[in-house]
């Protein structure tokens, strides 16, 4: 399904978008990944709605890629007597391993692997960072803290610990479940929640031995002092701005989102912008003006996806949300200050002969009369390469492979076409010019540019390069192999 933008779009399913008509309508819509998100839903409901996505892939012919995002360890604090309390400012409250029902001096925290990372003056923030806790003293089974920022705690919020790498590790048990699952039913990302540190991200590929590529979602302090060794650990990056925002100064935020999308594009890694990108849209069927400014900030940096969350999965307009995105990542390309932005922060690598031949596509293409760039490839490494240039013309990602499309789906720009396994160049540039004619990129009267690695089916062999007409009875008589 052609698109007419490069950007991609995430949306989260839910309970307001389960259903084969919901589903379809958001995918033709212009939702080109669907994130299943392991922290809701049962098991028999993640695998119906991966049933349903795979069926509209198959009825539009369109691959669609499937996100399961897993929940990671969740920190939160035991229940109250009364339900809640009112922590004042300048009071003490006292966090410990008693599971005795608190009340407005104590309450149960049971996760002493806080307790043993703990140290003075350490901050704490409950419920989204609306309440704040410093800590006084601690010990291995208890917290004394200053309530700094004071507000209503309840039954089982959540806890964050903004300034200490916790012991944890990024998989719980029921992570460990999820992740086995998923990886059983054929998903194509896997979205890790916390991660602190490479070795993370380690432990996950090796659960996943090779049926999902791994996203690392951003969150956490640690994470971004990290990040060069978790992106060169993971397949992709999510700036989760949500749990970024509470456990950093809120202004902190958009400095970092842009470092870590041009960091993730110089990788040739796709990153996804999320969190409370159109939030009003769960309740509005249009979003605020900051809300767009937003989105399309994301699109100017250049992320390779922009994602909706409960917009999509539990609110009242989830197409009009997709819409919406779709709407305005058009009117963003479309602006020349985009092409500007994105071509001027282009980073040059051309240490390998696929870095090359990719950039020589891109030049070609943006010098001469060349309507799109045709890319074969088995593992996607050529069709990220390429996608990293942001050429300004469409490019078409052709592999036999289903779940190399599946994941491709992912990253800015690229269009995927499945090919038969092919064993001669002449065949592959055939393939190509059918594909950009059957895509709408291309008329007979143009000419197209081809790459691919010779010998064909061997990932990390791309080593040609052709300009091509895109008429069939031309490239017999102009290509004698």
């Amino acid at each position: 399904m052609r698109r007419h933008r490069n950007v991609k779009i995430v949306a989260t399913l839910g309970p307001a978008s389960g259903t084969y008509e919901m589903i379809r309508a958001l995918h033709e819509a212009g939702a080109d990944v669907f994130r299943l998100n392991m922290s809701h839903g049962e098991h028999d409901d993640i695998r119906e709605k991966h049933r349903i996505i795979r069926q509209v892939e198959k009825d539009l012919d369109s691959p669609i890629a499937i996100l399961a995002d897993l929940q990671g360890p969740k920190l939160r604090v035991g229940v109250f007597a009364n339900g809640e309390e009112d922590l004042v400012p300048g009071a003490q409250f006292r966090l410990d391993l008693d599971a005795a029902e608190g009340d407005s001096t104590r309450v149960n925290l049971p996760h002493p692997e806080i307790f043993e990372a703990l140290r003075e003056g350490a901050t704490l923030l409950v419920n989204d960072g609306k309440i704040r806790l410093r800590v006084l003293e601690c010990s291995k089974t208890h917290a004394n803290c200053e309530v700094v920022v004071g507000g209503v705690i309840s039954n089982r919020k959540g806890v964050n610990v903004p300034d200490v790498e916790l012991p944890l590790a990024a998989l719980s048990e029921k992570d460990r479940r999820d992740l086995e699952f998923v990886c059983e039913l054929g998903v194509d990302w896997l979205a890790l929640s916390f991660v602190q540190r490479p070795e993370d991200v380690t432990e996950a590929r090796a659960l996943a031995a090779g049926r999902a590529a791994i996203l690392s979602k951003i969150e956490k302090p640690s994470a971004v002092t990290r990040f060069n060794g978790i992106l060169a650990a993971s397949d992709g990056i999510m700036v989760a701005r949500g749990d970024l925002g509470v456990e950093l100064p809120v202004q902190n935020v958009p400095p970092i989102q842009k470092r870590l999308v041009r960091a993730c594009r110089a990788a040739a890694k796709p990153v996804i912008v999320a969190t409370q990108m159109l939030e009003s849209m769960i309740e509005s069927p249009v979003p605020t003006r900051a809300e767009v400014s937003d989105v399309a900030t994301a699109i100017y940096e250049g992320a390779d996806a922009i994602m909706l969350s409960a917009e999509s999965a539990a609110g009242n307009y989830p197409i009009e949300a997709v819409t919406t995105m779709d709407n305005v990542a058009r009117e963003v390309e479309g602006d020349p200050t985009y092409t500007q932005i994105i071509e001027a922060s282009r980073t040059a690598s051309r240490t390998t002969v696929a870095y090359g031949i990719v950039a020589a596509a891109r030049e070609i293409a943006e010098t001469t009369d060349i309507k799109v760039i045709c890319c074969f490839t088995q593992s996607g490494t050529t069709a990220l390469l390429t996608s990293r240039e942001r050429p300004r013309v469409p490019i078409i990602a052709m592999t036999s492979e289903r779940g190399t499309a599946r994941r491709l789906a992912l990253s800015w720009g690229i269009n995927c076409v499945m090919t038969p396994e092919l064993d001669r160049f002449k065949e592959a540039v055939i393939n190509a010019a059918r594909a950009a004619r059957a895509q709408g990129y291309a008329t007979t009267l143009d000419q197209i540019v081809v790459t691919a690695g010779v010998p064909f089916n061997v990932p990390g062999t791309t080593n040609i390069l052709r300009v091509a007409p895109c008429q069939e009875s031309l490239i017999y008589a102009t290509d004698p192999g």
